[in-house]
């Protein structure tokens, strides 16, 4: 009876996440009728098991941002392209950019003129390969070993490397952005390597599809409140960037996609 009881609170805890994006243990206490610790318990072994991501008073859904980078490339490609070239207008000229690893990121550094002057670091290869192209744009490839899931260079090499750089831009890769639980990613080393980026950084801006809004990772970066820019898609919920607003974070929308 016991396990039937607690299949059922996790139906309907997963069908809460999946219409309103996140759940609260003190109101799921209320509506089962048991106590927050059993609610806890419960959203404990969700979290185990893939099915949330716990953050503090609740849990919020998974971030959908799986996969390798190639995967990840060809995911809603035109959408990330127009985020790229509404970031791509944040860049100043003569400016030292940091591009962390991410798909996104690549489709940014694709995007920027080609005459856009500046020096520009990275760990990620497949950015450093795109911004050799640029004849304007000095580039710092930041060592170590690759990391196949991000394609980043992460590791004790990688932070000795980004120690020498004290980048005016730090544009950051993110799994889930939540104004709770902040900038968030999946992996251990690469969470380390992206807040020590931001740390040597003077400004961070953080361009992301609408899915990974709202949702979260098991590793945080930074509060949304040390995100200094925010790209978004054109049809972002006006309310929700409000709030993103009164946090100190300023909005860009992207472009309509055909």
């Amino acid at each position: 009876m016991q396990d039937f009881l607690l299949r059922e609170r996790q139906g309907v805890i997963s069908e809460r996440l999946r219409l309103n994006g996140r759940v609260l243990a003190t109101e799921l206490a209320l509506e089962f009728g048991v106590s927050e610790d059993t609610v806890r318990r419960d959203l404990r072994e969700m979290a185990a098991a893939g099915l949330c991501e716990r953050v503090y008073g609740g849990a919020l859904p998974v971030s959908p941002a799986h996969g390798s980078l190639t995967q990840r490339i060809g995911f809603a490609a035109d959408r990330k392209q127009a985020l790229a070239r509404a970031a791509a207008k944040q860049i100043a000229a003569g400016s030292t950019v940091f591009f962390d690893a991410g798909s996104t990121n690549l489709a940014i550094a694709n995007a920027f003129p080609a005459e856009l002057a500046l020096t520009a670091a990275t760990n990620a290869p497949a950015i450093a390969a795109a911004l050799i192209d640029k004849p304007a744009v000095n580039v710092i490839l930041i060592g170590g070993m690759v990391d196949r899931q991000t394609g980043g260079a992460l590791g004790a090499k990688a932070l000795r490397d980004m120690e020498q750089i004290s980048p005016d831009l730090c544009i950051l890769g993110a799994c889930g952005v939540d104004l709770e639980a902040g900038i968030t990613v999946f992996g251990f080393e690469d969470a380390e390597f992206k807040r020590f980026a931001t740390s040597r950084s003077k400004r961070v801006l953080v361009a992301a599809t609408s899915e990974k809004f709202g949702t979260a990772a098991p590793h945080s970066i930074l509060p949304v409140a040390h995100c200094e820019c925010l790209v978004v898609e054109h049809d972002a919920d006006p309310t929700i960037l409000a709030r993103y607003r009164e946090r100190g974070c300023r909005t860009v929308l992207a472009e309509k996609t055909n």
